[in-house]
């Protein structure tokens, strides 16, 4: 093939996807000036939501980079949730540490956490692995109540810790912030850290190796890629990332309890993951989005059945769009791509 005619073939692959990087980069700065400008006009209370939900979507990123990344499922992320959430609020409360280095602390006991609950899972696969995860979801909420940690957990009462003001140099240049606002943009600014080493993680040979695996396991053992090693870093990033999505949980809300982290909060997290589009990162929002609010539009429409029009809610969404938020937006690029195409 001449390199003319190579060149006149790849100039529409080119162009087709030109208007798909345009939009999809246009849209990622639209969603993040909304993350920003958004809070300056929202009363206290919207402003902790809006923090709720960047702190959820952390949890369902770490949960769709076990899943999505590794295809190995679970459902005990609500463990890991915990176990961070109280890391931060022990060191908060008994040892005076300030609330932004509770975060890697957290982050490095629930990745070791994981690492070694991954490894027994290496012989589980499936709905095994499932069931083992979800055994664990159950029995946290139970551990974090035995009198021999009650010292340091505060048993059933649970902890109450102090909301951190805004840091002082922002009184020194004249910025007045509130509690809430502040956590808010400081949730952001690790959601915003963790989401971009979360997708160069993926992009990295350590992510292809994952996603090998996932794929097709025995291929990627014959190609010499370490299955045991992967399977289990992958279950203890996605553990450490939880454990900072549970620290700064504990931070926004101020308190801890062990009937906060049951397995609802699992199944809500991996709701969210498929709500948002499995292995699809950005959908985290998304799906954190309808975990965190829907059910409250479904308290509005009818307070006596809300779990019957959640229901109904989520059942539309799945049989609509199958693949969550991810066919969504790729629907919607498709469309724009034509639209600018036609333009031209």
């Amino acid at each position: 093939m001449s390199t003319a005619h190579q060149t006149a073939t790849e100039a529409p692959a080119k162009q087709a996807a030109a208007p798909s990087m345009t939009v999809a980069r246009v849209a990622s700065l639209i969603a993040l000036a909304l993350l920003l400008f958004t809070p300056l006009f929202l009363k206290n209370f919207y402003i902790f939501q809006m923090t709720q939900w960047l702190i959820y979507a952390i949890a369902v990123l770490a949960l769709n980079i076990l899943t999505g990344g590794s295809g190995q499922f679970s459902l005990g992320q609500s463990a890991f949730y915990a176990v961070g959430a109280y890391t931060a609020a022990v060191m908060m409360e008994h040892m005076g540490v300030s609330y932004v280095f509770t975060l890697p602390v957290a982050g490095v006991i629930c990745f070791i956490f994981g690492f070694l609950f991954g490894l027994p899972a290496l012989r589980l696969s499936g709905i095994y692995l499932a069931l083992a995860t979800f055994a664990l979801a159950v029995a946290m909420p139970q551990l974090l109540k035995l009198h021999f940690f009650e010292h340091w957990t505060g048993g059933v009462q649970g902890l109450v810790i102090i909301k951190p003001d805004p840091p002082e140099f922002l009184k020194t240049l004249g910025v007045k912030m509130s509690q809430d606002m502040w956590l808010y943009y400081f949730t952001l600014a690790v959601s915003l850290g963790i989401y971009i080493a979360s997708t160069n993680l993926l992009a990295s040979r350590s992510g292809r190796a994952m996603m090998a695996i996932r794929d097709n396991q025995i291929a990627a053992n014959a190609m010499g890629i370490n299955v045991s090693l992967y399977k289990t870093l992958a279950f203890g990033i996605s553990a450490g990332i939880t454990g900072v999505a549970g620290a700064l949980g504990a931070i926004a809300v101020a308190f801890v309890a062990p009937d906060s982290y049951t397995i609802n909060l699992a199944i809500a997290l991996f709701l969210g993951m498929v709500i948002g589009g499995v292995g699809w990162l950005p959908g985290s929002l998304a799906g954190a989005a309808f975990i965190v609010f829907v059910p409250n539009i479904a308290e509005s429409i009818s307070k006596g059945l809300s779990g019957a029009v959640f229901g109904v809610i989520l059942i539309i969404i799945i049989f609509l769009v199958p693949h969550g938020a991810r066919q969504v937006a790729y629907m919607a690029q498709h469309l724009i791509g034509k639209l600018i195409g036609k333009s031209a």
